[in-house]
């Protein structure tokens, strides 16, 4: 699967972005889906995931409550509407596909690291203090 990701940009702190995962070259249905980001100098990180069908979601404590995935399989989309932003949100932020068909929220999580494939070109966010 080809995965591009967009939306990214400049926003002040307090702000909100949503980012956009275009996916091509298979069924986009049949397969979870996540957000990740890397800042500068750190390890990239696991942010969100979305199940196959949309039914379940799966956050990282540090955007609980701040931040939605959800997906469209119309659309073969996955977005992130990202609400109060703060400086330390600010990365690259990459989209990613379950290597496994009609996972579930709880195999897909057990280690993201390994689960995710498929990774997009990412999307820069820069959040300003």
């Amino acid at each position: 699967v080809q995965l591009q990701a967009s939306g990214g940009g400049l926003v002040q702190a307090g702000g909100s972005l949503r980012l956009s995962c275009a996916a091509s070259g298979r069924t986009f249905s049949s397969y979870g889906m996540g957000w990740f980001r890397q800042a500068p100098g750190k390890e990239r990180e696991f942010v969100a995931a979305v199940s196959w069908s949309g039914g379940s979601t799966y956050y990282a404590n540090s955007v609980k409550g701040r931040f939605t995935i959800s997906r469209d399989n119309v659309k073969n989309t996955v977005y992130l509407q990202m609400n109060s932003l703060k400086p330390e949100d600010t990365a690259v932020y990459y989209c990613a596909a379950d290597k496994v068909s009609f996972g579930t929220i709880a195999t897909m999580t057990l280690n993201v690291n390994s689960r995710f494939g498929s990774w997009g070109q990412g999307t820069l966010v820069t959040v300003s203090s």
